[in-house]
C-alpha cells in the first residue's frame, strides 16, 4: 500500500509578516527551518521513508524538503521541483500586507479571494516585477501557461496534470511518495483527493510543516488519511526519555 504525504513549508518570512506570497520566493524564518526539521523527525519516528519526492520552485518549499530529508536521513533518494507546484498566484497582492488589503478592498472581498474556490484577485501587468515572464526559472515554460491571478481553481488545474503525470504514477507503483509544496497548492491536491466540493473547500486549513498521510490502495483508492503528531508530543516523548 502505497502513502502519499502532503507537507506544506514551514513558516515563511512573509507568512511572519502577514503578507500575500503567491510566487515570490520568500525564504524560510529560523521558525519555519525549525518547523521542517521537527516534521522530518516526526516522519521518521512514524516509521516512514520514502521513494522519490516533489516541491515547487520557490524556496520555502526546497529548504523544507532539503531539511525534513535531511532528517529523516534520506537525502539521496530522487527530489523534483516543478513550477506547477508553487502556490497559488496572488496577481496584485503579491508581497502585500494583508491587513492593509483589507483596509483596501474590505475584509469580505478579502476573504473571498484568499478562500473560495472561484475569485481571482486582481491581475498584474505583464511589465510588473513580479510576473514570472521576466523570471529565469520560467523560461522554458510556454508563456500562455504563466499565470497574472489565479483562483484556487486555477491553481488546480495548473497542478492536476503534474500530479496525473508524475506523482500518481510512482503510487501506483507502490511507491512512497513526499510532496513539499505550498497551502493552496495541497488545498487543491486535497479538493481532488477527498471530492471536497466547491463551498466545504473554503473551510480547508493546511498548517505549516505539519504532515498529511494518505494511504492508497493498488487501485488509487484512498484508504486512510491522518495528520502526524505535534511538537508538543515530541517535547513529551523526549522528558519520558531523558532528553535523548
Amino acid at each position: 500500500m502505497a502513502k502519499l504525504v502532503l507537507l506544506r513549508h514551514g513558516q515563511s518570512l512573509f507568512n511572519r509578516e502577514g503578507r500575500f506570497t503567491g510566487w515570490m520566493d520568500i525564504d524560510l524564518t529560523e521558525r519555519g527551518k525549525a518547523e521542517a526539521g521537527e516534521a522530518g523527525w516526526l516522519m521518521k519516528s512514524s516509521g516512514l521513508s520514502f521513494d522519490i519526492a516533489f516541491s515547487s520552485v520557490l524556496k520555502r518549499a526546497i529548504r523544507t524538503m532539503w531539511i525534513v530529508l535531511d532528517e529523516m536521513d534520506q537525502m539521496w533518494i530522487p527530489a523534483l521541483p516543478c513550477w506547477r507546484l508553487n502556490e497559488r498566484f496572488y496577481g496584485q497582492l503579491q508581497g502585500e500586507s494583508k491587513a492593509e488589503m483589507e483596509m483596501k478592498y474590505g475584509m469580505a472581498q478579502v476573504h473571498r479571494w484568499r478562500r473560495s474556490f472561484t475569485e481571482r484577485p486582481p491581475a498584474l501587468a505583464v511589465d510588473d516585477d513580479r510576473y514570472p515572464g521576466l523570471d529565469v526559472r520560467y523560461k522554458e515554460v510556454q508563456e500562455s501557461l504563466l499565470p497574472r491571478t489565479e483562483s484556487l481553481q486555477d491553481t488546480q488545474e495548473r497542478v492536476l496534470p503534474f500530479w496525473r503525470a508524475l506523482i500518481a504514477p510512482e503510487l501506483e507503483k507502490g511507491k512512497n511518495v513526499l510532496v513539499v509544496t505550498h497551502g493552496n497548492t495541497i488545498r487543491a491536491l486535497v479538493k481532488d483527493l477527498e471530492d471536497i466540493s466547491d463551498d466545504d473547500i473554503e473551510k480547508v486549513e493546511i498548517a505549516t510543516a505539519r504532515p498529511l498521510v494518505y494511504e492508497l490502495d493498488d487501485q488509487m483508492r484512498l484508504v486512510g488519511r491522518s495528520y502526524l503528531g505535534s511538537v508538543e508530543e515530541r517535547q513529551q516523548k523526549n522528558r519520558k526519555s531523558g532528553g535523548k
